[in-house]
């Protein structure tokens, strides 16, 4: 099979034919049909994440079709197509695990970052976290639901009932929960790279009641703020845009550190929260939700050969939407 493989974090990927992999007990393969690319992704290839293993395959947005059931696995059948997320293994064990907290568990292991991910032909993937994909999404636009979806949905949930939101960084994650918020009822404000036309454009075309820049001030009180951009200093920016007893959610894996601000922005019940990978239900509510929205994902397609382009997009802001890599 082919794979894009990273070697060294820093240099580009590495286009390679290896051995297609076997499952093991509790896996399956999976024949890869598209993998979106995500910022975290990103983060694996430029060094921000140091933890993972090496050479490593990376990608976490996964949909695929079941070639090979190893021992064991009784809840997937061959043929079946599934979405496999960033959080792709759990000791099952542990008390986060127990507690219905496994986003939290204390030894898991990631796609792409500790196990092989989707930037290839092939895959094996643990079968507890495969998830049946609604039938109203091709390969192509389920991708982005499973990493930029989900951890957009853990956010929004953490928002609670926050009727006006704003959505720091307005790319795959943004694009897609803000299509759920304004299905929800809420107001939503989008806040993207200053002077970033085409985003706001975009955001607008979404149902957004306001876009503007990252360093603007948003015409209203925000009741929450999820933080989709890896930019410490949106933080006290969030905090400066939210009313008495709001929420700044930070959602992403990775983020530069946060400058100091007065404590006077954060006084008054104000609230910084972090979002941390995502649990099986996470999955399995969204994906049912995603249809009924609907939610539209905006997909650009890139040849697997292409994945350094792809993430060269992604990092340099010119995607409007979810890059996707096609095997």
């Amino acid at each position: 099979m082919r794979a894009m493989v990273l070697d060294r974090p820093g240099q580009p990927l590495r286009l390679v034919e290896r051995e297609t992999p076997k499952p093991g007990p509790g896996q399956v393969l999976l024949r890869v049909s598209a993998c979106g690319v995500c910022r975290t992704d990103l983060h694996v290839v430029d060094g921000d994440l140091t933890e993972g293993k090496l050479p490593i395959v990376p990608g976490h947005e996964i949909v695929g079709r079941v070639e090979q059931l190893g021992t064991g696995v009784v809840s997937l059948r061959l043929g079946q197509r599934v979405g496999v997320p960033w959080l792709g293994h759990t000791c099952g064990h542990c008390g986060y695990c127990l507690s219905d907290h496994e986003n939290l568990c204390d030894d898991p292991r990631f796609t792409g970052y500790q196990i092989d991910g989707g930037y290839a032909d092939y895959c094996v993937a643990d079968a507890h976290y495969c998830f049946a994909l609604p039938d109203s999404y091709d390969d192509v636009t389920a991708a982005p639901l499973l990493c930029a979806g989900l951890i957009g949905y853990r956010a929004l949930r953490m928002a609670d009932e926050a009727k006006t939101l704003g959505l720091y960084g307005f790319g795959a994650a943004a694009h897609l929960i803000a299509q759920v918020a304004r299905w929800q009822g809420r107001h939503v404000h989008a806040f993207t790279r200053p002077g970033d036309i085409q985003a706001q454009d975009f955001a607008r075309s979404l149902g957004c009641r306001w876009a503007g820049g990252s360093d603007e001030t948003p015409p209203e009180l925000l009741d929450a703020a999820l933080i989709f951009a890896p930019v410490g200093s949106l933080i006290p920016a969030a905090l400066r845009a939210v009313r008495k007893g709001g929420k700044v959610v930070a959602a992403g894996i990775h983020m530069s550190d946060i400058p100091s601000f007065p404590y006077r922005i954060l006084w008054e019940e104000r609230q910084i929260l972090s979002v941390a990978n995502l649990t099986r239900r996470d999955a399995e509510e969204f994906l049912a939700l995603a249809p009924q929205v609907p939610v539209a994902t905006h997909a650009i397609p890139y040849p697997l050969a292409q994945a350094n382009q792809a993430l060269d997009d992604l990092r340099a802001g010119r995607l409007a939407g979810a890059a996707v890599l096609l095997p």
